[in-house]
């Protein structure tokens, strides 16, 4: 995991006006892969959606669920999801990003999928050793071990309620 996390927001915010917009997430498909520029991403998410076990998922805003936001890919484990990979759209990344709190829209995402899945919202993934501290204390992550990385029950709660507005009533309605 390579991704610095700006900040948590309620949604995405627009970084010049603080504006909050409603985003939505869906999965991709193989055939979505003409969806994903070549260039305009640093990993290779075409590969990615053939990967076998792997569901790769796209945050949009509601306003235009044409442009790619930020993508994750994710594996069931069983008893958690383990998050492959992550990555902000070109435009909100480095200092004139368009968007902020995308990969915390994408984690909170996650850490949903596995309440919804019985895993009490245990996520696990891979750090860069540099991020290490910033994923304690952004996202609340435990170390496991080595580079390998836990968000618990306790700060998925607190990470869900912050993008799902409807997380607590049982409808999970992205915000």
């Amino acid at each position: 995991m390579n991704i610095r996390i700006d900040k948590l927001t309620k949604s995405i915010q627009l970084r010049i006006s603080g504006e909050v917009f409603d985003t939505m997430i869906e999965q991709l498909w193989p055939a979505d892969s003409n969806l994903l520029k070549d260039g305009a991403w640093q990993f290779d998410w075409a590969r990615e959606l053939h990967q076998k076990n792997r569901e790769v998922y796209k945050l949009t805003t509601i306003l235009n669920p044409t442009i790619i936001q930020g993508l994750i890919s994710l594996e069931d484990l069983g008893d958690h999801i383990f998050v492959h990979l992550i990555e902000n759209a070109e435009f909100n990344k480095g200092r004139q990003k368009l968007f902020e709190g995308v990969p915390g829209n994408l984690f909170a995402f996650a850490c949903k999928l596995a309440f919804e899945k019985g895993y009490g919202g245990t996520v696990v993934f891979e750090s860069k050793t540099a991020l290490i501290h910033h994923y304690e204390r952004i996202l609340g992550a435990q170390l496991l071990w080595a580079i390998r990385m836990l968000i618990n029950t306790p700060e998925a709660t607190k990470l869900v309620r912050q993008y799902f507005k409807d997380f607590d009533n049982g409808t999970h309605k992205n915000t």
